[in-house]
């Protein structure tokens, strides 16, 4: 039998939530992995309502959220708030998603104290360092700190091996699809009484802005 392994996922805004929470799942019913969930707080109550969703509590929140907050104080609340997470919590991996500050933060964070880093949503790119910002220069970063990238299209993975980061590189698809599949039921009624009375039998663009 394979080691227990204590994974350790850190997300940040809701949307990341929403693409983590799927695999959170996955990961509590295997009998090898020990998971643990890390949040920064930020978006309070949308954060909220999408672990709500999926039944999921975080152990560990750093509730670094705080008024006319900066870049800056982003990333030294997160490092600071996961040296202590990483010290109690001990973990073997940590995961991260996508490309915000907190994503870049936890990551450096786990590098300092020698935890190999997974970054889920590897290898977008638009080689413009300040479009966007900052999540171009974030998720390169990240990049170049994480030993296990998965990526969610083919494209995204060639990025990363022309740039020749280092480790292992994986093509996993997205996991916004997997959190459709794990929500949706027949039987579910919207708050919203115009989206209960569309056809859903028809092909729906769902679209997701801010």
């Amino acid at each position: 039998s394979l080691p227990m392994k204590k994974i350790m996922l850190v997300f940040f805004f809701f949307s990341e939530a929403i693409k983590m929470c799927p695999l959170v799942i996955e990961l509590k019913s295997r009998d090898n992995v020990q998971t643990v969930v890390c949040v920064t707080g930020q978006h309070r109550q949308m954060l909220d309502s999408v672990m709500e969703i999926f039944e999921l509590k975080a152990e560990y929140d750093l509730d670094i959220m705080e008024k006319q907050q900066t870049l800056s104080t982003i990333t030294t609340k997160t490092i600071l708030g996961m040296d202590r997470v990483l010290e109690e919590a001990k973990p073997d991996l940590v995961l991260v998603h996508g490309d915000t500050t907190t994503t870049f933060a936890g990551a450096l964070a786990a590098f300092y104290h020698k935890v190999c880093v997974g970054h889920v949503e590897a290898g977008l790119r638009t080689y413009d360092m300040y479009s966007p910002f900052p999540e171009e220069m974030n998720r390169t970063l990240v990049g170049d700190i994480a030993r296990l990238h998965f990526s969610p299209t083919v494209a995204n993975a060639e990025n990363l091996r022309k740039e020749a980061v280092q480790g292992e590189i994986f093509i996993t698809g997205n996991t916004v699809i997997d959190a459709m599949r794990t929500t949706v039921r027949d039987d579910f009624v919207f708050r919203n009484p115009q989206l209960n009375a569309m056809d859903f039998g028809k092909r729906v663009i769902t679209l997701t802005c801010h």
